[in-house]
């Protein structure tokens, strides 16, 4: 009997089934919510259309990328016990922020430094590196760096250009941060006034061309052509992730496809290709290049998925921007894609950006009413257990470790 392909995405298994389908595992029991699950055990079931269309896409695990983890390439390269579902048991693991604390201390100062301008130009660069940020993107670089470095025999110490691709990461994305507020009109960043409010747009739009012009150079500096090239797919990744917000696609299937490739392109392509350049560095093994490169990719999705989710959850002062801003904006996030197969009447509403009076309460209530919240959170757990998995190729080691703890971070955060 034919699975429908909404009922497989509601049962709490669904997510793992078709998770099974992609990786060629549709045996594999998996546990969800501290059970396991019936469908996950029994035989194969017949795809209909639908999800055979969802499937070829690859909604989950490919975006215009080689399959890496099917069946034949899914060898180890180092053994270690497979992955249960649950994220993280191990309470002796170390927090990860802690861990690379020693490595980021005066990151923000050091990209002060490079930063150097006249004293209009300086205070617009300077007003995001204030040090309050999270550095979650230089602190996955920089723990991938040192796992990369002990799985290849050079004892965790830390290269110099590796720590510069951690600081080049961060500018990237302060930079895009400036130029999301300018296009989407923001007032509020990090519990703050954006710089577009205080400055202006204009003088916005050239600090984060300026930010993004010193990471270029700071990138050439490093010089090795192969990390420039990939750094620099993060820029056109990044571009061509916010024309894809721009626009929405009115077949179902194709509109579930675009959200996670927008969500790659907007968010994970920074992480994964950091991730993957320093490996570059201490490495020449094209497959220690794609385990890093996928275990970014992986958490960085998860990433977005669980920001999608406290943009419904989360009140606007813990995250420090207003709530509900993805539907003001005409966004269609996982929770929103999710809930239109319980409520039918969002479609309509996606396909005009919610733009009609009273279409952002009513979208807000539909997805409060349906289960695309906790849908949404089965797809991030998915994506961590995928990183968890492919990070445990690597060498064990202490910050290889924090990598896996800090998947159960990101599934747990609450801003």
């Amino acid at each position: 009997m034919a699975v429908p392909w909404s009922r497989c995405w509601r049962s709490g298994a669904g997510t793992a089934v078709l998770l099974d389908w992609c990786r060629g595992f549709s045996t594999r029991a998996f546990k969800v919510s501290g059970r396991r699950t019936p469908c996950s055990t029994a035989a194969p079931q017949p795809a209909t259309a639908r999800m055979k269309v969802l499937l070829r896409q690859g909604p989950v695990f490919n975006f215009n990328r080689p399959m890496t983890i099917a069946r034949h390439r899914d060898r180890c390269l180092y053994t270690t016990p497979r992955v249960g579902c649950s994220i993280c048991n191990d309470a002796k693991l170390k927090d990860p922020f802690s861990l690379a604390q020693k490595d980021l201390q005066n990151l923000y100062e050091d990209i002060k430094k490079l930063l150097v301008s006249k004293a209009e130009l300086k205070a617009l660069c300077d007003y995001y590196f204030d040090g309050k940020g999270k550095a979650f993107r230089p602190m996955i670089v920089i723990l991938m760096a040192r796992a990369c470095n002990v799985h290849s025999n050079k004892e965790g110490v830390l290269l110099p250009a590796q720590r510069s691709i951690a600081m080049i990461s961060e500018m990237i994305h302060t930079a895009s941060l400036v130029h999301d507020d300018v296009i989407d009109d923001s007032g509020t960043r990090r519990g703050k006034n954006t710089i577009n409010k205080v400055w202006g747009e204009r003088k916005a739009i050239l600090a984060g061309d300026f930010i993004l012009s010193v990471a270029s150079m700071a990138l050439a500096r490093i010089g090795n052509n192969t990390v420039v090239s990939v750094l620099s797919q993060v820029i056109e990744d990044l571009v061509r992730g916010e024309f894809m917000q721009l626009g929405s696609k009115e077949n179902e299937n194709e509109r579930f496809k675009h959200y996670l490739e927008k969500t790659f392109k907007k968010t994970a392509s920074l992480i994964a290709n950091s991730c993957k350049a320093v490996s570059i560095l201490v490495n020449s093994d094209p497959e220690v290049h794609e385990i890093a490169y996928q275990y970014g990719r992986n958490v960085g999705i998860a990433f977005q998925l669980v920001d999608d989710i406290l943009d419904f959850t989360s009140c606007a002062n813990l995250l420090g921007k207003p709530s509900a801003a993805d539907l003001k904006l005409g966004l269609a996030t996982g929770p929103v894609l999710f809930a239109c197969q319980q409520f039918p009447e969002l479609h309509a509403m996606i396909m005009r950006r919610f733009s009609s009076d009273g279409d952002v309460d009513r979208a807000w209530q539909y997805v409060l009413k349906s289960d695309g919240v906790e849908q949404t959170n089965y797809l991030a757990q998915h994506y961590c257990q995928e990183a968890i998995r492919q990070i445990r190729r690597l060498r064990p080691s202490t910050e290889r470790d924090a990598l896996i703890q800090l998947t159960e971070l990101v599934l747990r955060r609450d801003k």
